[in-house]
């Protein structure tokens, strides 16, 4: 059984989907705590580290054979957690291959507090990869008031529109940071390649499951 923890309920329905078409079969448990993402906003992502090492905890006494967590705001601190499984970050396997696209990223977020993990992210791959990287981080304005007030069709299109601004003059590869945007990947009409994370993540988290 794969564990997934979610700052959002809108995440359950899309990595059901992707489970049903990629890989059918594997067991989700979604685990599901918006109050985690509005205390690392206010306070930083270290301020909840307990209470995500508590949740992974539960999630492996429930019998999660590994857990894959889908905020980036949160993804640094679930994979430093160690609750005796694998744990994953969704948008590791993103950044990994915008590197290899080319050495200059441009990181999208609707969430401020995004942008920074994810860019730390990108120059993690960067390194271990033994590749040059520039990270130019974006924030889409706006775009995180749609989305909470629900109007998730709004908030897909300002993603789409801000990657679309980006030319294959300024950039190499474009991520969109948070699992939330990924719809957006098959708006943009950019020539420069745009990466989202929940279908690599979600491979990644399944084979990592298999493995135990």
């Amino acid at each position: 059984m794969l564990a997934l923890l979610h700052t959002s309920p809108v995440h359950v329905p899309v990595f059901d989907a992707l489970r049903d078409r990629a890989h059918p079969g594997l067991e989700l448990r979604h685990l599901v705590d918006e109050d985690l993402l509005v205390r690392a906003r206010e306070r930083g992502p270290d301020a909840v580290a307990a209470d995500v090492r508590a949740v992974l905890a539960r999630a492996v006494a429930d019998g999660a054979r590994a857990v894959l967590c889908t905020c980036s705001t949160l993804g640094a601190v679930a994979e430093s957690a160690a609750p005796g499984v694998p744990v994953l970050r969704v948008d590791r396997p993103m950044a990994a291959a915008a590197v290899a696209a080319g050495p200059r990223v441009v990181v999208l977020a609707a969430l401020e507090s995004t942008l920074g993990p994810t860019a730390e992210l990108v120059r993690e791959e960067a390194a271990r990869a033994g590749r040059p990287v520039a990270v130019r981080t974006l924030l889409v304005d706006g775009a995180w008031d749609r989305f909470e007030a629900g109007d998730t069709e709004a908030y897909v299109r300002l993603v789409a529109a801000t990657a679309d601004a980006v030319t294959d003059a300024d950039a190499d590869a474009v991520v969109l940071a948070q699992a939330s945007m990924a719809p957006a990947q098959h708006l943009t009409t950019t020539p420069v390649p745009v990466f989202s994370s929940p279908g690599p993540g979600l491979a990644a988290g399944a084979e990592a499951a298999r493995r135990r």
